[in-house]
């Protein structure tokens, strides 16, 4: 296990795929940071306690558009915590 913001000078906690045809996928002033090793967040299932900025549309699907939590260099370590929740919710 690493110490406590250890993870900020690894590789492995930050990736940019600049020729991606879709990068940047939200909107960002600072491309430079946009990390894409959460393409798809894994915050997703946790609902409404993500902890992003995302809304319901009509027909109740959860939209992340608007949301770049999990594509900021410094979430790295929220994201991480929040699998403890993640773990809790696919228990049997």
């Amino acid at each position: 296990m690493l110490d406590k913001d250890s993870w900020k000078e690894k590789e492995f906690s930050f990736f940019s795929h600049k020729k991606c045809e879709y990068f940047p996928c939200h909107d960002t002033e600072h491309p430079e940071d946009f990390n894409c090793l959460f393409c798809y967040c894994p915050l997703y299932a946790l609902k409404d306690r993500c902890g992003g900025n995302f809304q319901y549309t009509q027909s109740g699907v959860k939209d992340c558009s608007r949301c770049s939590l999990p594509h900021k260099r410094k979430n790295y370590e929220y994201i991480m915590d929040k699998f403890k929740e993640i773990q809790e919710i696919t228990k049997l």
